[in-house]
């Protein structure tokens, strides 16, 4: 379980394939505080430490996560947010965030506003994955607020200090972000959905 509050960008410096799983050799200041079956979210995605040396360690990912999420875009210097798992006793800034990325949007705005920027997302339609103004959202791992919600569109508005600390920075028209819809408005939306 994770609150969607980045606590720092990791960098992949390796990538093999063995079979049809990945290894992600990652590299980030908190290798040393994490161990081997620890839970992180990369991007949004919850992966397993499977091995630690010095400032790195390696996670893998299995053909559905592959197929489900942006990790089959990632090449290794590319930028990625890191969360470890919430811990039980302290306070959740963001919102409920499993870990489990839905599906994958694509950015097709980034307008920046004098002082913050708003980024606005596509998304193939399914009837669990909605967005609602004002609800929670998690992008690549991210807590945020939508602003305007259409039924496959929706937009967020990022704060200098997000942009600086996630990879919204390093964010581009076209490119593939993973989704976490939030997890009550999944489940009322299948309840409906199973209703009909």
């Amino acid at each position: 379980m994770f609150t969607g509050i980045v606590e720092q960008i990791g960098t992949i410096v390796s990538i093999e394939k063995e079979l049809e799983n990945v290894h992600f050799t990652v590299e980030s200041t908190i290798t040393d505080e994490l161990k081997i079956d620890q839970s992180v979210a990369h991007n949004g995605c919850c992966l397993t430490v499977v091995s630690i040396t010095a400032n790195h360690y390696v996670v893998t990912a299995i053909a559905e996560t592959i197929h489900k999420t942006n990790l089959g875009h990632w090449n290794v210097g590319d930028k990625i947010n890191l969360e470890r798992c919430m811990q039980m006793n302290g306070r959740l800034d963001g919102h409920i965030v499993q870990g489990h990325v839905d599906t994958t949007a694509q950015c097709i705005n980034i307008e920046d506003q004098n002082g913050s920027w708003k980024y606005t997302f596509r998304y193939a339609k399914h009837p669990e994955h909605i967005t609602v103004e004002k609800g929670s959202i998690t992008i690549n791992g991210t807590s945020l607020t939508v602003v305007d919600s259409l039924a496959t569109e929706f937009s967020v508005c990022i704060i200098p200090f997000t942009y600086e600390f996630t990879n919204f920075h390093t964010l581009k028209v076209g490119d593939a972000v993973n989704l976490e819809f939030d997890i009550i408005g999944k489940y009322v939306a299948k309840l409906l959905n199973n209703q009909r």
